[in-house]
């Protein structure tokens, strides 16, 4: 475990725990390719914040990397929902890059 993750870790359970401790740690784990740990704190991030777009974005990247295609198409497309009502521009336009690239492994 790398000494960022460790130290992100150990803000679990403090005042400092919320949304973006989750995604961070998230994003660490997704680096280091551990993917079922990775999509448990983009779900933790976005049940403190379902409106968080860079949560969904990389919750989708993860469940795509884990070729688990289907549930990546859907949190892309609630991800696409939620940043374009937030006017995410940026973060819905490349969900939906990533929505297509899943959809097509699919199929």
């Amino acid at each position: 475990m790398s000494g960022i993750l460790k130290n992100l870790k150990n803000m679990i359970g403090t005042e400092r725990e919320n949304q973006l401790l989750h995604y961070s740690i998230g994003n660490e784990y997704l680096k280091a390719e551990e993917l079922d740990l990775a999509e448990q704190h983009f779900r933790k991030a976005l049940s403190l914040d379902p409106d968080y777009s860079a949560a969904w974005k990389l919750l989708g990247k993860t469940l795509n990397t884990a070729e688990k295609y289907e549930q990546a198409t859907e949190v892309f497309s609630k991800g696409i929902a939620v940043a374009e009502n937030k006017g995410d521009i940026q973060a819905a336009k490349e969900m939906r890059v990533f929505l297509r690239r899943a959809n097509n492994s699919i199929q």
